[in-house]
Parts: C-alpha cells; sequence; structure tokens
C-alpha cells in the first residue's frame, strides 16, 4: 500500500498566511500540518508516499519535508498546476500509484485516530474503498456521508441542507477501482473534480465502501478558528514541560501550560499561554499571550495577544490585539 497526501490546495480562507506558504506547511505546536500526515502513514508501515503540489512550492517543500528520511520513507512530489479538486489530485498521481492499493490523506487535516481499519479495510477485507467519518456542527463545509447499517448509501459535497452531519474526514483508503472511478465523472458545478463523485459513481457500480466513525479530535485546518483548535487540543495531548517552562520562568515570565516556545525565541517578562505555541525567532517581550499562534519572526513589546494568529507581516484576530498597561 502507498500513501497519497494533497498538498496543492490555494488556502484561500487562510490569507493572507497562505498567499506565500501552502497551506499544509503551516505550523501547528511549531510542527508543519503536513508532517502529522507523514508520521499517520509511517506508522501503518506504508513507506512510500506522494505528495501532490503546486510546482511553484516544490523548494519550500525540499526545504520543510524533504526526499522522507527522517521518518524513514520515501517521498515522491507530484504535480497539479491548478488545484480541480481531490479527484483529479488523485489522477495526476496514477503514474505514482500505479494501480496499488493507497491511504489517502488531505494534508490540512489533522486526526487524532489511528487509520489503522482503513487500511485493514482493503488489504484484508478486500473493499474497494474505506472512509472515515465523525461527527461535526457545521455539515455545510464538508463532505457528507449517508449510512444505513453497516453501509454507505449516498455522499454529498458541502450540501446546503444535510442529511446527516456525518463527515468525511480527509482520510480515505482506495483499491486500484479508484482510477476507474476518477477517469469516469466529470467537473462540478464548482468546476472541479469531486471526490464524493468518484465515490457516489463506485456505488452506483456495486463497489464495497466501508467506514469507520471517530468520536477523537480531529481538525480541518481550512480557517483560522479551526487552525487554533488544531493548536489547542495537540499543545493538549503532546506539549510537556522538557525544560521549555524553566527557560521561560528564568526569563521573568509566568507560564500557563500548555505552550510550546522554539529554541531560537526570546520570550522576556512576559505572561504565556495557555495553548500558546510560539516559532523560532520570535522576540517578545512584557506581553501577554494566550490561545494564539506566534509564527516565526515576529517582534512585539507590551501588547496583549489573545485567540490570534500573528506573523511578523500579517496578523489575524480572533479577538483583536490590546495594549498592554
Amino acid at each position: 500500500m502507498k500513501g497519497l497526501i494533497l498538498g496543492a490546495g490555494n488556502g484561500t480562507r487562510l490569507h493572507p498566511f497562505t498567499r506565500v506558504t501552502p497551506k499544509v506547511l503551516l505550523p501547528v505546536a511549531n510542527k508543519p500540518i503536513v508532517h502529522y500526515c507523514i508520521e499517520k502513514l509511517a506508522q501503518l508501515g506504508i513507506d512510500e508516499i506522494g505528495i501532490v503540489i503546486q510546482p511553484v512550492h516544490k523548494s519550500m517543500f525540499m526545504k520543510q519535508v524533504g526526499e522522507g528520511s527522517r521518518w524513514g520513507v520515501r517521498i515522491r512530489y507530484v504535480y497539479q498546476h491548478h488545484p480541480q479538486g481531490i479527484a483529479d489530485a488523485v489522477k495526476r498521481a496514477a503514474d505514482f500509484i500505479r494501480n496499488e492499493a493507497f491511504l489517502l490523506l488531505l494534508g490540512d487535516n489533522m486526526i487524532e485516530d489511528s487509520l489503522e481499519r482503513l487500511r485493514d479495510s482493503i488489504l484484508h477485507e478486500r473493499r474497494d474503498a474505506a472512509l472515515l467519518l465523525g461527527e461535526v456542527s457545521n455539515p455545510q463545509d464538508y463532505g457528507i456521508a449517508q449510512i444505513e447499517g453497516d453501509r454507505i448509501v449516498g455522499l454529498e459535497e458541502k450540501p446546503s441542507t444535510p442529511k446527516t452531519n456525518l463527515a468525511v474526514l480527509g482520510a480515505y483508503a482506495f483499491g486500484p477501482r479508484a482510477f476507474d472511478a476518477v477517469n469516469e465523472i466529470a467537473p462540478s458545478a464548482r468546476g472541479e473534480y469531486e471526490i464524493t463523485d468518484a465515490l457516489n459513481w463506485l456505488l452506483r457500480e456495486n463497489a464495497s465502501i466501508s467506514y469507520r466513525v471517530t468520536t477523537m479530535e480531529h481538525s480541518d485546518v481550512g480557517r483560522p478558528d479551526r487552525w487554533l483548535s488544531a493548536n489547542r487540543w495537540v499543545l493538549r495531548q503532546s506539549a510537556g514541560e522538557n525544560g521549555t517552562y524553566e527557560r521561560l520562568t528564568s526569563s521573568g515570565c509566568v507560564v500557563h501550560g500548555p505552550v510550546i516556545v522554539d529554541d531560537e525565541a526570546e520570550i522576556e517578562n512576559c505572561v504565556i499561554g495557555p495553548y500558546v505555541s510560539i516559532g523560532p525567532y520570535v522576540r517578545l517581550r512584557d506581553c501577554v499571550v494566550t490561545d494564539s499562534i506566534v509564527l516565526a519572526g515576529v517582534g512585539v513589546m507590551n501588547k496583549i495577544i489573545r485567540h490570534a494568529i500573528v506573523s511578523p507581516r500579517h496578523s489575524l484576530y480572533i479577538n483583536r490585539m490590546e495594549a498592554s498597561r
């Protein structure tokens, strides 16, 4: 089985941060989102991974991801010049997949649950496809599944009146028939080749599609509020003191964990946390920072930063940044 990660989207809902940086390279808890996807696949023993990207971003991916040696995998980059949907991205990867089974991850999705059941549905149960589903509060923003018993009976892409709140969470496993499906469908009204249309085509062809419903954490990092949400739950699970808190307190800081602070950041006389990620080369002095992501290179003095994403050139505040006393 091979792995395929999609990373060619434009990420317009995260502008201005994605005007230069691809969405899947944005950090959650100081680690690019795509790294979590690679780790998920490597944990399943998948050591051949394709990443679909726009050619213009190749150098950034090589710098932040490389060829996969740090995870013990081999990474091949697949080009999608113009993002035209998930099914189109799968088509672009045909030469890489070569009619093998594959596990497909949307590179901007964070998933806590193991994907072992999806893998086994294809390799051991010989299903044609398997999907990870989860309940969401805003089903209009997702591909939504209709189920009857242990069967999926239909899927809709971003329906205006959803029949359920069970969303497809950006993790799929496929057998070779996936390529029959993506080559048969036409563009949707949005002008994209939808993976939900490909799955519905498989259903019409009496393909066997299984599903798993997760109750564990998941985030589609497609909007600022979801980016912050993903940062919170990853910090809750992974951030330990590991010397960071001691270093901050020795610089006159008060720390309310969980937080993660890059070793190259300089923080003085600040109140940090909870739920704060601070990247490299950040300089903060006399600030209060809570529930925020501070990206590399930011320099700030005498500010209160709450529910914010801050970069050297751009800041997006769910609540506004305030001058401190």
